[in-house]
């Protein structure tokens, strides 16, 4: 089922609005007017250039769209890539059963000579 051009719009703003990681952050007001400044070139072209306007904005939904959820994905199935090399391994021996050795940090030796 394709979707009329007000329905793509608006769900290319509501990818745009999922995207954004913490909810208390508003979009960009620049990736809005982008897209307001798109969905407005069909007042001023041809209605032979709306097919391919069209195909543009669903294309952009899609691409948003699936964006999104890969990011999801890769956020579930792979948990370690926020995480630097040294947790990165203790999380890693943990998944197969071993804990890592407390390692102990040199201090410094100020009061020695």
């Amino acid at each position: 089922m394709e979707l009329t051009r007000v329905q793509t719009y608006r769900a290319i703003l509501r990818e745009l609005c999922k995207s954004v990681k913490n909810g208390k952050r508003r979009l960009n007001a620049t990736l809005r007017n982008h897209y307001r400044s798109l969905f407005d070139q069909y007042k001023k072209t041809d209605s032979d250039k709306h097919k391919a306007l069209d195909q543009d904005l669903s294309n952009a939904f899609l691409f948003l769209r699936s964006q999104r959820q890969y990011k999801e994905l890769l956020d579930r199935y792979n948990p370690l890539i926020d995480f630097t090399a040294e947790e990165r391994i203790e999380a890693t021996a943990r998944r197969v059963g071993l804990n890592m050795p407390i390692t102990h940090k040199l201090e410094s030796s100020e009061g020695q000579s």
